[in-house]
């Protein structure tokens, strides 16, 4: 389908109370859309609502809802869509990593990134879908990384996540073909967040790359451009993703050949 006008719709975004969350809240407003902001920090979330809503007259809901805790998952977006009537628009944002190495690593710090990324993603598709099913449409959009096309030195647990991102949404989609529900994933390269607060507590990544780094505004603008169209996938930057795809074909020869570029943590 074309891209169509995304005026009025109700777009649920994850991890809305800052970074790349945040920049996809006002863009939707910007565009006439009614962002409907989930995130664990009350505070945060009132005062982008309330800012939305000065800017741009537009009602902004928000809802407290850590996306770790899968039984809260389908109780806060039941009464998402009871307030609300439905959603128009999923957003998978929330996320998060922690760049070290597999034996230094402890499996508690693997597993809650699996269950933010992975179960927590899953579990918000599956409270929306009855409902786009019902309705016969809906556009879900999961932001999964070009680590999950390509992982690197000290980010095996983090890249583990974000390849079964990709391989959910690439067999939603196809559970979903014969419906007007899109399913589109976004793998972006490193972009200028807090993420890396978490994730590179070092610092040495984040200084080693920084000239590579995607402005999360730059981000969300091509994350909100996909709305309204039948895109399977965006990769950001797109020489990263076209890297990516080369490894994909030659995965011997890209190691060999940019092992060092690749090390960068």
């Amino acid at each position: 389908m074309g891209k169509k006008s995304i005026n009025n719709q109700h777009i649920m975004i994850t991890g809305a109370s800052g970074g790349l969350g945040e920049k996809i809240a006002y863009e939707v407003a910007k565009r006439g859309a009614i962002p409907i902001l989930v995130a664990r920090t009350e505070e945060k979330l009132h005062s982008i609502a309330e800012d939305i809503q000065r800017l741009y007259n537009i009602t902004c809901y928000t809802y407290v809802l850590d996306i770790s805790d899968l039984n809260q998952i389908n109780i806060v977006i039941q009464q998402i869509i009871q307030d609300v009537g439905y959603i128009d628009v999923l957003i998978n944002n929330a996320g998060f990593g922690v760049f070290e190495a597999v034996a230094e690593t402890s499996m508690e710090t693997i597993s809650s990134m699996f269950q933010v990324n992975v179960l927590g993603l899953i579990a918000c598709t599956k409270a929306v879908l009855p409902t786009m099913l019902k309705r016969n449409r809906g556009h879900i959009i999961n932001v999964a990384s070009q680590a999950g096309k390509l992982a690197t030195p000290k980010s095996s647990g983090y890249a583990a996540s974000k390849h079964a991102v990709l391989g959910f949404t690439n067999g939603l989609r196809m559970e979903v073909a014969k419906t007007n529900i899109v399913v589109t994933a976004i793998n972006p390269g490193p972009i200028q967040t807090n993420f890396f607060t978490i994730a590179d507590q070092s610092g040495t990544y984040e200084k080693s790359v920084g000239r590579f780094m995607l402005h999360p505004q730059y981000v969300a603008e091509k994350i909100v451009n996909v709305l309204g169209t039948s895109k399977r996938e965006v990769n950001l930057p797109r020489w990263m993703g076209i890297g990516s795809t080369f490894y994909q074909l030659a995965p011997g020869l890209v190691e060999k050949i940019a092992g060092d570029a690749l090390n960068k943590k």
